[in-house]
């Protein structure tokens, strides 16, 4: 199978376009620059602008694909002249889009593919909404093989999946409290990009995922205070103190987190996974997040210059709690 990502030299990309070359495909990835995670081996590397719809077809050529994979789609303008170029070119194109689009609260748990989209606040959400209607008016009116994937909160080894980042971690190795939205007991789901990559890969190509949009997460259902206590667990943290703050309080001392608290993190987010085990059979994720958050942990302990403190943050942890 010969696949073509465009863009897809980050975290989740990088992780598909591995588990695809180890399953046999010919991937080949056009990102502008040298990708600052290095493909696995035998991933061809092609340089281009993907958003240049001229650009990318004058350096593909004529070469066709089983599937094209758009990972850097992020407004209307980024994919416009996409059903044109690939139309004849590919059976599959692929979008990357994601579950941010689905507005908050959602009218009913858990969130199916056909959950309402709605995204009013995060402009992210909003573009990558217009990308998806663009893109199925192109496979209603022209038979444009398109297949949606959209992910949730993926992480891996270098990303710690809290607000907080590395200020959770140091405050409670040292024996401070860290804070926590609401009364942590809201529901989320977190997916390791090893479990979405395997997902993934067994998407590309599927003729019965052309016209379909899919929601690839892992159906963990974690609430968030369990994710602070896997964190403190792999961190060597006997007893972490948590504490609970209302979000609009932490938005008083915390500004920059107003609107993804409000619009986000304060809501549960559950997935209903039924069409992703019914397109891959036998997919089930295979990492914990206790799994996951050890090596967090062990990769951040590994390099210094992940560990940075927010000394901001840290001040307006402790004005909360003096409040």
């Amino acid at each position: 199978m010969r696949v073509l990502f465009l863009g897809g030299a980050g975290m989740i990309g990088s992780a598909a376009a591995t588990e695809a070359a180890a399953r046999g495909a010919d991937v080949t990835i056009v990102t502008r620059s040298a990708p600052k995670r290095p493909p696995a081996d035998g991933v061809r590397q092609l340089r281009a602008d993907v958003r240049d719809t001229a650009a990318l077809g004058e350096v593909l050529g004529d070469e066709e694909f089983d599937a094209v994979v758009n990972w850097v789609g992020f407004t209307p303008g980024d994919v416009g002249g996409h059903p044109k170029l690939f139309a004849d070119r590919t059976g599959q194109y692929v979008f990357i889009s994601t579950c941010s689009v689905f507005g908050r609260p959602v009218p009913q748990l858990p969130i199916t593919e056909s959950s309402p989209r709605r995204q009013p606040v995060f402009g992210y959400g909003r573009d990558k909404i217009a990308c998806e209607l663009l893109l199925e008016e192109a496979y209603r009116a022209d038979g444009f093989p398109l297949t949606i994937v959209r992910p949730f909160h993926t992480y891996d080894r270098t990303v710690i999946p809290v607000l907080a980042g590395w200020t959770a971690i140091e405050r409670m190795r040292t024996g401070r409290p860290v804070v926590v939205h609401g009364d942590g007991t809201s529901l989320w789901s977190l997916t390791h990009v090893r479990d979405f990559a395997r997902a993934f890969a067994g998407l590309l190509g599927l003729d019965h995922a052309v016209g379909e949009s899919v929601n690839v997460v892992s159906a963990d259902i974690l609430t968030w205070d369990q994710i602070h206590l896997a964190l403190a667990a792999a961190a060597g943290v006997r007893g972490p103190v948590l504490r609970h703050r209302s979000s609009e309080s932490i938005a008083v001392h915390v500004p920059g987190w107003d609107e993804v608290l409000e619009h986000d993190f304060r809501h549960s987010m559950l997935f209903d996974t039924s069409k992703l085990r019914a397109l891959v059979p036998g997919f089930a994720p295979q990492v914990s997040f206790a799994e996951g958050a050890r090596e967090v942990l062990a990769h951040h302990d590994a390099h210094a210059e992940l560990r940075s403190v927010d000394h901001d943050l840290d001040r307006a942890f402790d004005a909360l709690l003096e409040g």
